[in-house]
């Protein structure tokens, strides 16, 4: 058993004790503030409850309470006489004033006030068991009755619309309200009966139908009936029976000498608690289990009960609250002495109950929550912290239990924001308690007359009289502000609750509304902002002003909230008029900034960071936008403020049809060349854009770019300090867009595109000191020698000189570039050492002859001995391995001609017993032909066939015949000789066998 806590979760408030000592008490139901006592002598008891309005905190035991005090919140109204056998159970049918009472096996009724005489059911007798059938919320449960004949002329109208009532209760809620208040589960020996009780207006004349007769086991002690199951125990376990198919299973089997079992449906969940002696394990509707289990105290309980977060056990005068979720014992109440027998435990039908009833044979306290508030009020006084967190969170999540459901609709609150008529007004229902009380008016109106009646409270108090009022407001009375921002916060969290709910589309527009409007009157901006940038059905613009949000929002000075709402709904000129105001007076004060508000002074930083957002804000509505005019009119002052969102716009993937390039190439400013050199970029990357123009474009602006950047490098050194950060700031501004420097960039467009004009680009940067740039362009047009100059002489890149020569291809190239080093001319040195550097590397492949007629005179002898002599040697032994191949490869032709020679001249011989190989005729005098496999076939088998696949499939010209010719070895030709001597005296070994005379037969050996 979990370790028991110093929560008090219930209090007392209402104690009675049975008038005479002759009564005893078998049964209970509680009702809203009605309590019915069933006694064993066959009596029914009405009580009726006064709880007091406000709870007191930190309750005192039981045992030192004052019964007379307690006895004042009850008194008993009214006794009847039901039979002369105990009250087994008691159904309160609240919504037609009608109990239903289980005794001796049989079913009697009587009305709530127990004042008409009591009608016992006929055609029913032997009940053992009986449980009323619940269905849950979002229940997809079964329909057992037929309600087809029941509904109005009307209401079929209805139905073929969707089965929607005008006030927004759809027809499955009406029939969840009917269906499952009057269907009830029996258990008669071994037959497990479904019935529908059929109340007019008056239940003595009340019958039944029988929905269902399903056969289950004999001994069956609790019964529950969820949606389309039906639990039942007996002592050897649990089982479900399914109320549409009939069909049963069983959850688990008891061990043997176990307690008696017991069922309880839990209402918050929609759950079932299967008791296995002191263990309480909690099954859905199917039977599966779900979260964990409970474990009570050694010995088990007598009765379970269910109030809110918390399973109620009582057992030996005691009841305990244990925690649904983490199975803790939070509160132990005794009230009664130890040894008062068997004990019972009810709470209300409802997933909102608060009071519970408790009974020993002879008396009956009744229980009820104490508030969440003054719950943690008291754990926080006694300094348990966790609890109070735990506490706190299971508070929340019941309010948002609450929020979310069914209960009441959405539009019942629009009365209370703003006031009839109004765009809502007839999608509020008409409730029935309008006839009664005035309808909804605004949060004003109720918060000045909450105001006045405290007054007048006030006023009487002075007065001496006593009033309704709570003391907290008399004491303390609310101001109007405070009143107003608590009725406001808390239809805040309602509407953002319902939010969530599958609502129709008028309903959501004025949830959403309504919303803005109350975040407006609280100011939460975040809040306002947050809602507009989602996904929301406002209404922005409507005919009348004080429902639009447009009129209001700019009257109260939220823009941004306003420009948040006009993108969302698509009106993207107005969202970027308001973001581009933004951008140009952020100074003036028309927004604050988060740096500013946490602690940075910075005056300019503050302004450079909301003109960062109002152009981020505005980039995120232009990348989606396919309007070209106006993605052009707002592109001008995003680039002013961050060229890296107007290269985003420009190039986004997200709007359905891609910008006009010429339009945008004319519409950028000129001065932005990063902007104009990353469109192109992607134009000509990502789009695969081949327009010549384009191409030429961007290359002429990359080489400028380059130029301006190398002369500004190179001028650096020379310039002043100003000249130097403004220098600094613009490739700052280049470094946002790009990774790379431009030259690098310029280098590898000009390898690796092809249509642009290289004369253009070249006449920009003939004067420049480009030279890579320069020799790239070079050898698009084909000037070889122009390019190996600039490798060779102006880069001195020597590997990168043979890497070009190698990809011409020609001797003579290398020779070119041989002549460059030794006479490189315009009074510059030769390049000995490139030289040598040449001939080791690419020597062998070059003429002595021409390499010795190139060398200049003056080259030291030394430098290019080694080299000269290693060009002699390797051409000498080319010259050597060249003969070698020229007579092996005359061999190899004189070896096929023979080869040929031997095959053409090969004879056949054929007879008037040769047959072809494809068809079996004899051949004759026909045409026939041979393959090189030696198979022989007729002409027609031969044209069918074809030239080159024989009878055999082979196909000889994928599979070619190759046959030894003069150059093959002598091995191969001994090995061959092998081969026929062995096939020959296997040959002569089969012949021998087939001239042997046959064996005698059997007989003439005997």
């Amino acid at each position: 058993m979990s370790k028991l806590k110093s929560r008090i979760a219930v209090e007392p408030f209402a104690y009675f004790d049975l008038p005479t000592h002759n009564l005893s008490i078998s049964s209970l139901s509680l009702s809203h503030s009605t309590l019915y006592i069933g006694t064993r002598n066959g009596s029914l008891l009405l009580l009726s409850l006064y709880p007091s309005p406000s709870p007191t905190p930190n309750p005192p035991p039981i045992e030192f309470l004052s019964l007379p005090s307690l006895s004042r919140n009850v008194s008993l109204l009214r006794t009847v006489s039901i039979s002369d056998s105990p009250l087994e159970s008691i159904f309160v049918l609240s919504e037609i004033g009608v109990v239903l009472v289980l005794s001796d096996g049989f079913l009697f009724l009587t009305d709530s006030l127990l004042i008409q005489p009591v009608k016992k059911l006929g055609g029913l007798k032997g009940i053992s068991v009986i449980a009323r059938r619940f269905r849950g919320t979002n229940s997809q449960s079964t329909n057992l009755t037929d309600n087809a004949s029941n509904f109005s002329k009307g209401q079929r109208i209805l139905d073929k619309f969707g089965g929607v009532r005008a006030n927004g209760v759809k027809k499955g809620d009406l029939e969840q309200s009917r269906e499952g208040n009057y269907v009830f589960a029996l258990v008669i020996g071994q037959k497990l009966m479904l019935i529908e009780l059929v109340l007019g207006s008056d239940f003595a004349n009340a019958s039944f139908v029988v929905l269902r007769e399903i056969q289950c086991s004999d001994g069956v002690k609790s019964m529950v009936w969820l949606d389309d199951s039906v639990l039942i125990s007996t002592i050897n376990g649990y089982s479900l029976f399914s109320s549409v198919t009939g069909k049963s299973e069983v959850i688990f089997s008891l061990p043997d000498l176990s307690r008696p079992p017991l069922l309880k449906l839990l209402w918050k969940n929609w759950e079932v608690l299967l008791l296995v002696d002191n263990v309480g394990v909690i099954v859905d509707a199917l039977g599966q289990p779900v979260g964990g289990s409970l474990v009570f105290r050694k010995g088990g309980p007598d009765s379970v009960g269910d109030l809110s977060s918390y399973v109620v056990v009582v057992r030996d005068g005691k009841m305990e609250l244990y925690h649904k979720k983490s199975g803790n014992c939070i509160q132990t109440v005794t009230f009664g002495v130890e040894g008062v027998g068997q004990c019972i435990v009810v709470d209300e039908e409802n997933r909102s109950g608060e009071f519970i009833a408790v009974a020993t044979l002879t008396k009956v306290v009744c229980y009820r929550k104490v508030p969440s508030e003054e719950q943690i009020k008291d754990l926080l006084r006694k300094k348990n912290f966790n609890e109070a967190i735990t506490l706190v969170e299971e508070f929340e999540c019941e309010v948002d239990h609450f929020l979310q459901s069914e209960t009441m609709q959405p539009s019942e609150v629009f009365p209370f924001i703003m006031r009839d008529p109004n765009r809502w007004s007839l999608l509020v229902p008409r409730n029935r308690y309008w006839g009664l009380h005035p309808p909804p008016v605004p949060l004003e109106d109720v918060v000045d007359d909450g105001l006045l009646a405290i007054q007048r409270a006030i006023f009487l108090r002075k007065a001496g009289v006593e009033t309704v009022v709570d003391e907290r407001f008399l004491s303390n009375p609310p101001t109007r502000a405070e009143l107003l921002e608590s009725a406001i916060k808390n239809i805040i969290r309602y509407l953002e609750v319902s939010r969530q709910k599958d609502l129709m589309l008028p309903v959501k527009e004025g949830v959403d509304t309504l919303l803005m409007y109350l975040y407006r009157a609280l100011n939460n901006v975040d809040d306002m902002e947050k809602l507009a940038s989602s996904e929301n059905c406002c209404i922005v613009i409507y005919r009348c002003q004080e429902e639009e949000l447009e009129t209001l929002l700019d009257g109260s000075g939220h823009l941004r909230t306003l420009a948040f709402l006009y993108a969302s709904k698509g009106m993207s000129s107005k969202a970027l008029a308001i973001w581009r105001i933004f951008a140009r007076n952020y100074s003036s004060g028309l927004w604050k900034d988060p740096a500013a508000e946490n602690g940075a002074h910075d005056g300019s930083a503050c302004v450079t960071s909301g003109r960062e957002t109002a152009a981020n804000e505005a980039a995120n509505i232009l990348e989606d936008s396919s309007d070209q005019d106006l993605v052009l009119q707002h592109l001008a002052w995003i680039a002013d403020i961050n060229p890296a969102l107007a290269v985003r716009v420009l190039t986004s993937e997200k709007r359905t049809n891609q910008l006009s390039p010429d339009e945008v190439i004319a519409a950028i400013d000129p001065k932005k060349v990063e902007i104009l050199q990353c469109y192109l970029q992607w134009l000509i990357e990502e789009q695969g854009s081949d327009d010549t123009r384009f191409h030429t474009h961007y290359a002429v602006s990359l080489a400028k770019s380059a130029i301006e950047a190398f002369n500004s490098e190179s001028s650096s050194q020379d310039t002043d300090a100003g000249r130097q950060e403004h220098l600094k700031n613009i490739d700052i501004q280049r470094d946002l867009i790009f990774e790379s420097p431009v030259r690098d960039r310029l280098q590898i467009f000009f390898q690796s595109s092809d249509l642009y004009d290289p004369e253009e680009v070249l006449d920009l940067i003939e004067n420049s000191e480009l030279w890579l740039e320069k020799a790239i362009l070079y050898r698009k047009l084909g000037q070889e020698s122009l390019v190996l100059q600039i490798l060779a002489l102006k880069l001195e890149d020597g590997e990168a000189a043979e890497q070009y020569c190698n990809e011409i291809g020609r001797p003579d190239a290398y020779m070119q570039l041989l002549d460059m080093y030794l006479d490189p001319r315009n009074g510059k040195e030769p390049m000995f050492k490139a030289a040598v550097r040449l001939l080791h590397n690419r020597g062998e492949s070059l003429d002595p002859l021409q390499v010795l007629e190139t060398l200049s005179p003056d080259m030291p002898l030394q430098l290019a001995s080694d080299t000269i002599l290693r060009m002699f040697r390797a051409r000498l032994h080319h010259h050597r391995q060249g003969k070698i191949v020229h007579y092996l490869s005359r061999a190899v032709d004189i070896d096929a001609r023979l080869a040929r020679l031997e095959e053409r001249s090969r004879l056949v011989q054929i007879n008037d017993e040769s047959l072809c190989d494809s068809c079996h005729a004899r051949l004759g005098t026909k045409l026939f032909a041979m393959y090189p496999d030696d198979t022989v076939v007729c002409y027609k088998c031969f044209r069918r066939l074809g030239e080159s696949t024989s009878v055999t499939g082979r196909d000889f010209k994928q599979d070619a015949i190759f046959k030894p010719g003069w150059l093959v070895t002598r091995q191969e030709i001994k090995n061959k000789e092998k081969r026929r001597t062995k096939k020959q005296t296997v040959n002569k070994r089969v012949a021998k066998s087939l001239l042997r005379p046959p064996p005698p037969p059997p007989s003439e050996q005997y």
